[in-house]
C-alpha cells in the first residue's frame, strides 16, 4: 500500500499549510474574542479563490477536482490556524457536493460557479431540528406543493455560517402519509426568499467566529424546480452526505489537536523546573509519545475513508471510525497539552484554551460519538449477516 501523496496533494496541503500561516493564525485569536466578520468573509473569499471551498467538484461548475483526500488535508491545515473558518470551509464544500451529487444541470450551473469563486461566502446545510438531531428521520419541516410553488414550514437549528450563506440545502417532509424518513425531500433555497429568516447567532463555547443560527421558514415559498433529486428520495441522499461530513469533522479535529500538542511540545522544551528542561522528563515524554501516536491513527483512519471515498467504495463504517476515533482522540490531546503547559497554559496568553474550547463540539456535531458507535456496531452486524458466518462447535 502506498500511503505517500501525490505531488499535487502535497502542493495543495502545502498551500493550504501557508495560507493558514500568513492569514489566519494572525487573527484567529481576535476573531475567537472580539469577532470581526469583515475579516473573518475576507478569508473566506481568498479560500474561494484558491479552490477551497469546492475541492471534490468538477471543473465545469469551477471546482477544484482535487478529491477527498486533499479535503482532509487542506481542513487540517485551516484548522490549526482558525478552527472556525475550516468548519465553515467544511460546510461549504458538503453543500457544494450534496449539489453537485443530485441536483439538475440547471441548478448545478446557477450555484456551483458561486460557492466556487466565493461569490457566495458559504452554504447552509439545514438538516438538524430540535427534534430532528442525531433523529434526522424525525423531522417537522413540511414543504406542500401549491401549483408552481412549494410553501415550506418549519425551523433548522444550528446552522453553520447561516448568516453568510447564499444558498441553502434544505430537507423537508413531503409526503407526510409515509413512514418516517421515507417521505423527506431536498430543495435548494437562496438567501433573502421572502419567508426565510435568520434568528441571532447563538452564543456558544467555542468557534465563536463561525456564526450558528436557526433557520425558520414561514410559508416560505420557492419554485417547483427548487427540488433536488427525486421527490420523497432526499433522507438517503442526507445521510450519504453526513458521512462524507465526518470527514471533513474529523479531519477539523486532528488540525486543532495537532496545533494544540505541537504548542506544549515548543513550550515545555524551554520550561525549566529542577535545573532543567520538562521535556526531559520521562512522564512527560510519555504523555507526548501517547498523543502523538494516537493523532498518527486518526490521521491513517482519515486517510483510509478518504481514499474509499475517492474510489467510490462504501466508507461509511470508515468516516465514522475515522470521526469518532479523530474527534475524541483531539480532545484528549487539548487536555494534555493544557496539562503539559500547566497554569499558563490555562490562560488566555495561550491558545490552548481556544483549542480546548474549539475542539470540544467537534465529538458532537456531524454525529455525537454515541451515534458513531451506534453506526460502525451496526455495519459490523451487517457484514456479519451478509457474510452468513456461523460457529462450528
Amino acid at each position: 500500500m502506498n500511503l505517500s501523496l501525490t505531488e499535487d496533494q502535497t502542493m495543495i496541503q502545502d498551500m493550504a499549510r501557508k495560507f493558514a500561516l500568513a492569514e489566519l493564525a494572525p487573527v484567529a485569536e481576535k476573531l475567537d474574542q472580539h469577532g470581526d466578520p469583515d475579516v473573518f468573509l475576507t478569508n473566506l473569499k481568498k479560500l474561494a479563490e484558491l479552490g477551497f471551498m469546492t475541492l471534490n467538484v468538477d471543473g465545469r461548475y469551477g471546482g477544484s477536482e482535487a478529491g477527498t483526500i486533499v479535503f482532509s488535508l487542506a481542513i487540517t491545515e485551516i484548522a490549526k490556524a482558525c478552527a472556525s473558518t475550516a468548519v465553515t470551509m467544511s460546510v461549504t464544500n458538503m453543500v457544494a457536493e450534496v449539489i453537485q451529487s443530485i441536483a439538475s444541470e440547471e441548478q448545478k450551473n446557477k450555484y456551483l460557479p458561486k460557492l466556487s469563486s466565493g461569490e457566495y461566502s458559504s452554504g447552509g446545510f439545514c438538516l438538524t431540528e430540535t427534534t430532528a438531531g442525531s433523529d434526522p428521520a424525525n423531522m417537522k419541516t413540511t414543504a406542500v406543493l401549491e401549483g408552481e410553488e412549494w410553501v415550506i414550514n418549519g425551523a433548522k437549528q444550528f446552522i453553520t455560517s447561516a448568516e453568510h450563506a447564499g444558498v441553502f440545502v434544505l430537507w423537508a417532509v413531503t409526503d407526510l402519509s409515509l413512514p418516517l424518513g421515507k417521505g423527506i425531500s431536498c430543495f435548494l433555497v437562496e438567501k433573502d426568499t421572502p419567508g426565510l429568516s435568520i434568528s441571532k447567532a447563538e452564543k456558544k463555547m467555542g468557534q465563536h467566529a463561525s456564526c450558528t443560527n436557526e433557520v425558520v421558514f414561514n410559508d416560505c415559498r420557492i419554485p417547483k424546480n427548487a427540488l433536488m433529486g427525486e421527490l420523497n428520495q432526499g433522507f438517503k441522499i442526507a445521510v450519504g452526505e453526513l458521512a462524507g461530513g465526518r470527514i471533513g469533522v474529523g479531519s477539523l479535529a486532528l488540525g486543532i489537536a495537532q496545533a494544540a500538542i505541537d504548542y506544549a511540545r515548543i513550550y515545555i522544551s524551554e520550561r525549566k523546573q529542577f535545573g532543567q528542561p520538562i521535556i526531559n522528563f520521562q512522564g512527560l515524554q510519555w504523555m507526548l509519545a501517547d498523543t502523538y501516536t494516537e493523532l498518527e491513527a486518526a490521521r491513517l483512519l482519515l486517510m483510509n475513508a478518504a481514499d474509499k471515498k475517492d474510489k467510490n467504495l462504501p466508507f461509511g463504517k470508515e468516516a465514522s471510525m475515522a470521526k469518532l476515533y479523530a474527534s475524541e482522540k483531539a480532545n484528549n490531546a487539548c487536555y494534555t497539552a493544557l496539562q503539559l503547559t500547566g497554569g499558563a497554559g490555562y490562560t488566555k496568553e495561550f491558545p490552548l484554551e481556544r483549542y480546548a474550547r474549539d475542539v470540544r463540539i467537534t465529538s458532537i456535531y456531524e454525529g455525537t460519538s454515541e451515534i458513531q458507535r451506534i453506526i460502525i456496531a451496526r455495519e459490523l452486524l451487517n457484514e456479519l449477516a451478509a457474510q452468513k458466518v456461523s460457529m462450528s462447535w
